[in-house]
């Protein structure tokens, strides 16, 4: 089953929405891929006006801002510590924006969008203190 993007039939109400015309293809959405940790592969989508997005489907490595040293560097990823968007991506390794994940030079927060900039930023984070 398609996913649809368009509007919905019914008003915030509850009430029903007439619709002036059916559903469109430049209405229609991509089937979920989530972006885990593994090889390294990025796929490659055409999007309207023959623009291109590019998505993370596995990923090893992710480019790490320090803003202690102001300095760039790529990090091997490790695991996924901790994800808000769903606690149940933690289990299954699943990045996204947001997500914290433990690498080889400490705990990163990720900044870019891997389904859509097809690429892993992040930022590192300091441990919280003890309670």
């Amino acid at each position: 089953m398609g996913i649809w993007q368009g509007r919905s039939r019914r008003k915030r109400t509850g009430g029903r929405l007439r619709p002036i015309r059916k559903k469109r293809r430049f209405e229609i959405g991509r089937e979920l891929q989530h972006a885990t940790i593994g090889s390294g592969t990025v796929k490659v989508y055409r999007v309207r006006g023959a623009n291109q997005k590019l998505r993370v489907l596995t990923a090893q490595t992710i480019n790490v801002f320090d803003p202690a040293t102001k300095k760039i560097q790529p990090a091997k990823v490790i695991t996924v510590r901790e994800n808000p968007a769903n606690p149940n991506f933690v289990q299954r390794n699943v990045i996204t924006k947001g997500a914290i994940l433990e690498t080889d030079v400490g705990l990163v927060r990720v900044r870019s969008r891997p389904g859509q900039d097809g690429v892993l930023n992040g930022v590192r984070v300091t441990a919280p203190a003890p309670a």
